[in-house]
């Protein structure tokens, strides 16, 4: 019996963008609030989580050049 292929082959995928920039955003957050009474250690969040934030922006790019399978003959 063979398995039925995903109805969205990219599925992996967009689940790792939306987590990836909803975790980026929520390290900025945290490093802005504690930067107010540690400002290295809110230096230390943010910078990561805006790093988090450009690969999932990015990835969203390259997810919108990847061929679907449903298009293609």
């Amino acid at each position: 019996m063979a398995a039925n292929p995903p109805a969205k082959p990219h599925a992996r995928l967009e689940k790792w963008i939306w987590i990836l920039i909803y975790g980026g955003l929520f390290a900025i957050i945290l490093g802005i609030v504690t930067g107010r009474t540690e400002e290295a250690l809110g230096w230390a969040m943010a910078v990561p989580g805006a790093a988090l934030v450009v690969v999932g922006v990015a990835l969203i790019y390259v997810r919108s050049r990847l061929p679907d399978k449903k298009d293609s003959p």
